[in-house]
Parts: C-alpha cells; structure tokens; sequence
C-alpha cells in the first residue's frame, strides 16, 4: 500500500429516492458521489457536512456510515509527471438525505449536479459511486470494501450476499475507472432542484 489519503463521500438521496451526482468538469466527465478530503484534526461526519455542502450547496442530514471504501492504484502505476504511485485513499461513505428542498447556497462552478435514481445511473461512474449507491440501496450499512481505480481496474465481481447487519464484501468497480471525489480537482457544480 503506498501513501494513505482519508477521504469522505455521500449518497445524499431525495424524497423521491434519487441520488445527488456530480459530473466532472474535467477529462472523462465521469460522475461521482459529493465528497472531498478530510482535513487536519476533522473528522469525518464534519468533513461530510462541510465538503457536500461546499461542493453542491446542499445541507443534508447524515443518516448512518454505508461503509468504508478502500480506493487503491494498480501497483507500479504512476500517473505522469508524479515522483510515485498517487496515494491509496480510504473513502467514508455515508447515507444522507438532502434538507429542504432546494439547496442552501449557490454552489461555486465546477461539476454539474443531477439527480439520478439508484438502478438508472449513468454508464460512466466512478467505481466507488457504482459500488456505494449499490450497497447504499440495498441497505447494507458497515460495509468494507476494497475497490480498484486507475485503468488496469478488473469489471466487478459478485457481491456476497449479505446478512442484515452484517458487512458486504467483494470488491466493485468498472474498467477506465476514474479518481475519487477528493482527487478529482474540480469544484462544486450548479445547483439543480431535485
């Protein structure tokens, strides 16, 4: 494992059970979960509320923590340009609910934010949203999960069934699979209106 970035993300949904996605501004124009990095001496429940809502504009309510997603970079992979292989990120994803119905402030530019329901996402994600929003929806909570990025990512394989309160397991993810919201270098997008 190289370096190790601690990151956040949510499946902030709606009323009618959407999910909040960001598209990126940048390369591939993937979709991602709202989230970002932690900084020092913050944890990870303010780091969710301050990051969604600066990214998106939006206040949520966190509900309860779908899982902790392990992102790692094919080992002897480098991206151009860096002195090593980017850092290993362990991503908390929570379950959120957006509050109100609009969002609180104007979210500064850069990705743009719709709303997509869980078994109608668009094709290209990045393989943490397929995986959480996957997990999320069918309920698991406590999840552990280990998810392969960069562009040798394998397909994904079989989730295990999972017991109720019991932790999923197997890996999820989809070839070209992209950074995660903290490495993605982009901004908050434009408010839309669930």
């Amino acid at each position: 494992m190289s370096a190790l970035t601690w990151a956040v993300a949510a499946v902030v949904t709606d009323d009618t059970g959407r999910v909040l996605l960001c598209q990126q501004g940048r390369g591939a124009r993937r979709y991602a979960l709202p989230g970002g990095r932690l900084r020092p001496a913050e944890g990870p429940v303010r780091a969710a509320l301050r990051d969604i809502r600066a990214e998106t504009g939006w206040d949520i309510e966190l509900i309860d923590l779908v899982g902790a997603y392990h992102l790692a970079n094919p080992p002897g992979e480098a991206a151009a340009g860096r002195a090593g292989p980017p850092p290993d990120v362990l991503v908390h994803v929570f379950r959120a609910r957006a509050a109100g119905v609009r969002p609180a402030t104007d979210p500064p530019p850069g990705c743009r934010l719709s709303w997509h329901f869980p078994d109608a996402l668009p094709e290209v994600v990045t393989p943490l949203t397929r995986a959480a929003v996957t997990d999320a929806a069918a309920g698991r909570s406590g999840v552990l999960r280990d998810v392969p990025c960069g562009p040798a990512a394998a397909p994904p394989a079989a989730t295990l069934p999972v017991q109720e309160g019991q932790p999923a397991a197997g890996q999820g993810g989809r070839p070209g699979a992209g950074q995660p919201p903290e490495q993605r270098g982009e901004a908050a997008g434009s408010s839309m209106r669930p």
